[in-house]
């Protein structure tokens, strides 16, 4: 926390050295997060490329307040929230599968992770997405229900509510798939 005031400072008088190491120290969070949220590799990397820049931008008027962790997941969150419904509104739904990593030793084990991958951002994709957001901030995000409850702008029951919800539709959806 303290080292992210003295590099949000940094960069607020122009060091690009700053701003590199706030980039390398949060991207890969952020990248996970917004590859849960979106199902996207590339769109997600769109996303985290595109709060940076924003934050570039800014950082000579940004004041942090709390914590620069939450701020840009909260960032993340938001973009990832107006692409999808950029894409809802253009009525592309797309379903596109990131590649898994590759182990040379066990094939029959990539394939069986594979498909279980596969399975579940296909049931993610099917909860309604304040249910799929909370999840994923939640358990890929390690964000806690009070903050969630902020960015969404919703009491904590209501969090507390819609985590429980994703979880027993994803767990139902996993489920009746299994039984097929």
């Amino acid at each position: 926390m303290l080292e992210d005031k003295l590099l949000v400072l940094k960069c607020k008088h122009g060091d690009k050295e700053a701003m590199c190491r706030l980039y390398e120290k949060y991207k890969d969070y952020l990248l996970t997060l917004a590859k849960g949220l979106l199902g996207e590799q590339a769109t997600a990397e769109d996303v985290v490329h595109d709060v940076f820049v924003s934050f570039a931008g800014l950082a000579g008027q940004f004041r942090l307040k709390g914590s620069l962790r939450a701020y840009l997941a909260t960032c993340v969150s938001n973009l990832a929230r107006d692409k999808i419904r950029r894409r809802t509104r253009q009525a592309q739904v797309t379903d596109s599968m990131n590649p898994v990593i590759q182990r040379q030793d066990n094939p029959a084990q990539n394939l069986i992770e594979s498909e279980e991958l596969t399975r579940l951002r296909q049931a993610l994709n099917q909860i309604p997405y304040e249910q799929r957001e909370t999840v994923i901030l939640h358990l890929k995000g390690g964000m806690k229900f009070r903050e969630i409850a902020g960015l969404q702008g919703v009491s904590l029951s209501t969090i507390h509510g819609r985590y429980r919800y994703g979880l027993d539709k994803l767990r139902s959806l996993m489920n009746s798939e299994v039984e097929k």
